[in-house]
């Protein structure tokens, strides 16, 4: 009897202790790179509004800090910070784990000079590509073979000049700013190749895995109830959940 009880008791410890790990914790620290109108580094953006409809109403604040992509990418993986924000699907492999429901999507598209045949998703293995370093565009485009990672795309556009690269490969709102000040645009061509959605990368500890089983949950109850659609609305960004 006695043996019984303290099998008991001991299965019920554990079973309590599982689910005090699994409690979100009171604030998330998420990081990400400075993409205008997304992640603005002043606080405003479309993804900070989206995660702060997600976590705030149920007691989890929102800090945010702005560091390059692949450096967000290490602060998650060293557990120094419990999501980054822009991640392909399974873009990296080791310390991060990916909830089920993204957050966004994006519109991927390919910048060379005008006259050269437009890109496809079947010519890319013909064709030398260029993209910023971190994003991994290789594991989502198909046939992909020749290509290269910049840190700065204030580099791209002298590369294709030259002749260094076919293509630039980026989202395509940031190929679009990077257009916004380039006095002969005309020279350029913008061609969309796919749409990919975009996701939070949690770490990979007790407190990421309780952040992401809440973001799981909360989206799935916003996604639901059309909640998230005006945030979309006012920043002229199309719905990625019809």
């Amino acid at each position: 009897m006695a043996a019984r009880l303290l099998a008991l008791l001991l299965g019920m410890s554990v079973i309590l202790t599982a689910h005090a790990e699994l409690q979100p914790p009171d604030e998330i620290q998420v990081a990400s790179e400075v993409w205008e109108g997304h992640t603005n580094a002043d606080g405003p953006g479309m993804a900070w509004d989206i995660l702060r409809e997600v976590f705030e109403p149920v007691g989890v604040r929102l800090h945010v800090q702005s560091v390059p992509y692949t450096r967000a990418v290490g602060l998650v993986q060293r557990g120094s910070a419990d999501a980054w924000v822009g991640s392909y699907r399974d873009e990296i492999d080791e310390g991060v784990l990916y909830p089920r429901w993204h957050y966004d999507g994006e519109r991927v598209s390919a910048l060379g000079l005008r006259g050269k045949p437009a890109p496809t998703l079947e010519s890319l293995g013909e064709l030398h590509l260029v993209w910023k370093r971190g994003y991994e565009y290789q594991r989502y485009l198909p046939n992909v073979r020749h290509y290269r990672e910049v840190r700065q795309h204030s580099d791209i556009l002298g590369m294709l000049d030259q002749g260094h690269a076919d293509f630039h490969i980026d989202s395509h709102s940031e190929l679009e700013l990077l257009l916004a000040n380039v006095a002969r645009r005309g020279r350029y061509q913008l061609v969309e190749l796919t749409w990919l959605p975009l996701y939070i990368g949690f770490a990979d500890n007790v407190r990421g895995r309780a952040l992401a089983e809440l973001f799981d949950q909360r989206m799935a109850l916003l996604v639901k109830a059309g909640t998230l659609r005006p945030i979309f609305a006012r920043w002229q960004q199309p719905y990625p959940f019809d």
